[in-house]
């Protein structure tokens, strides 16, 4: 495997280095910018090896006693599936979003940012200073939901995420995507794995499943059944898998675990928390996190 990689995309900062693929870009004075990237760039050399370090532990469940781990991002992961242990749930549920946060993090460290955002595939962790505001691409919405939200400083969130069963992650549930935003990447990508999880159909004909371990055989869900195909479903049985979610959802929310979930599957959808997420296309933006 290459060592960690770095260059420019026009006016974003890429980083690579085997799993991790993150688009990064900061606002404000040139001279901080500049900075801060540099920043992230030396914090991002050791990430993947930290977390190799620590990755069988990482694979296992969490309860809700968190353990200790001695990586930044690692800690981020095991603090963002604690408070979810009482479903199965390892701290894996929340690397992308940890990562995302932990660079952030760096960029921002003695640095003047008016905004930037980390994105990590699509999990994003992300700054606004006071009285900025930034707006977020969500994809493969429609049915009257925004494919666009604007969130501003005094919202209080940190991190958007995503996930379903034809994301790059695998999941116990049928949802085409579950789109979630909370205080920190981590929190985000926790939350939106369990939603996600929550959107199905147990033992329904039309879905294919199988064991992780048979598509991955290192994956930290072992034996447990992953969804692989999803045919045709009624629309009251896609209305059935989606109020699961959004039982989970609204849960989450009311114990301030998230700010707003969306939750997509087979032409319906369902929202939690925000009208953000509802509302027309009102405010033209940069596309930060593609869902």
């Amino acid at each position: 495997m290459n060592g960690p990689q770095a260059h420019w995309l026009e006016r974003r900062l890429h980083l690579n280095h085997g799993p991790i693929d993150l688009i990064i870009e900061a606002f404000g004075d040139a001279g901080e910018c500049r900075a801060a990237y540099g920043q992230a760039v030396t914090r991002f050399q050791t990430i993947l090896a930290e977390l190799v370090d620590e990755l069988p532990d990482l694979r296992t469940p969490a309860s809700l006693d968190p353990r200790a781990f001695a990586s930044p991002t690692a800690q981020r992961m095991e603090a963002a599936v604690s408070p979810l242990a009482e479903s199965f749930i390892t701290p894996m549920a929340a690397v992308a979003g940890s990562v995302a946060d932990e660079i952030l993090a760096a960029l921002l460290t003695g640095r003047k940012l008016d905004r930037a955002y980390v994105n990590n595939g699509g999990d994003s962790a992300i700054h606004l200073g006071p009285g900025q505001s930034m707006t977020l691409a969500i994809a493969g919405t429609g049915h009257d939901l925004a494919d666009r939200i604007t969130i501003r400083a005094e919202d209080g969130i940190g991190g958007v995420a995503t996930s379903g069963w034809r994301g790059r992650s695998f999941s116990l549930g049928i949802a085409d995507a579950v789109t979630v935003l909370a205080r920190t990447g981590a929190d985000a990508d926790a939350a939106a794995t369990l939603i996600a999880n929550a959107v199905d159909l147990p033992c329904h004909p039309a879905i294919g499943r199988v064991p992780a371990r048979d598509l991955a055989p290192d994956s930290d869900l072992g034996d447990r059944l992953v969804t692989t195909a999803v045919g045709p479903l009624s629309p009251a049985e896609i209305a059935v898998a989606l109020d699961s979610g959004l039982a989970v959802a609204d849960d989450f929310r009311r114990n301030g675990l998230i700010a707003a979930a969306a939750l997509f599957l087979a032409g319906q959808a369902r929202v939690s928390g925000s009208t953000a997420l509802a509302a027309p296309n009102e405010i033209p933006g940069k596309e930060v996190a593609h869902a």
